[in-house]
C-alpha cells in the first residue's frame, strides 16, 4: 500500500470552521462518490484544533504554524494508478476532485506526496 499525504491550508476568505465544515460535509462525501472507480482503500481527515490548542508544542520545536487539516489516502501501488489511471473516468472523477478542492483549499500552500508508511508502535 502507497499513501497520498496532503497538507491542507484554506483560502483566505473561510475560517477554519467553515474551511473544515466544507472539507467534511461536502468533499468528504464526493470523494466517497468516487472512490471505488478511483481504487481508494482508505480516505481519512485529520482536522486541526484551534491553534491555540498547539501552540506551546509549536514554539517548543520553532514550528511553522499548522495546516487546517491533513488528508490521507491509501492506494494499492503506483503501478496500479498508473494502470487505472488510463481509464476516462478516472481522469474525469480527478477533475471532478480538483474542481471541488478549488473551492476550499489554497492548492499553492498545501503541500502533498506520496509515501509508504513504515509502523513503528501500533
Amino acid at each position: 500500500m502507497i499513501k497520498l499525504t496532503f497538507c491542507l491550508t484554506r483560502l483566505p476568505h473561510l475560517s477554519r470552521e467553515a474551511f473544515q465544515d466544507y472539507w467534511f460535509k461536502t468533499h468528504g462525501p464526493l470523494v466517497a462518490s468516487v472512490a471505488e472507480t478511483l481504487q481508494i482503500r482508505r480516505y481519512v481527515q485529520l482536522h486541526s484544533l484551534p491553534a491555540e490548542a498547539s501552540a506551546a508544542l509549536r514554539a517548543s520545536r520553532e514550528a511553522p504554524g499548522q495546516y487546517d487539516g491533513v488528508a490521507e489516502l491509501w492506494f494499492d501501488s503506483l503501478e496500479a494508478l498508473a494502470a487505472n489511471s488510463e481509464r476516462p473516468e478516472v481522469r474525469a472523477a480527478g477533475a471532478l476532485l480538483l474542481e471541488d478542492e478549488r473551492r476550499f483549499i489554497d492548492l499553492a500552500k498545501s503541500p502533498l506526496w506520496w509515501g509508504e508508511e513504515k509502523p513503528i508502535v501500533g
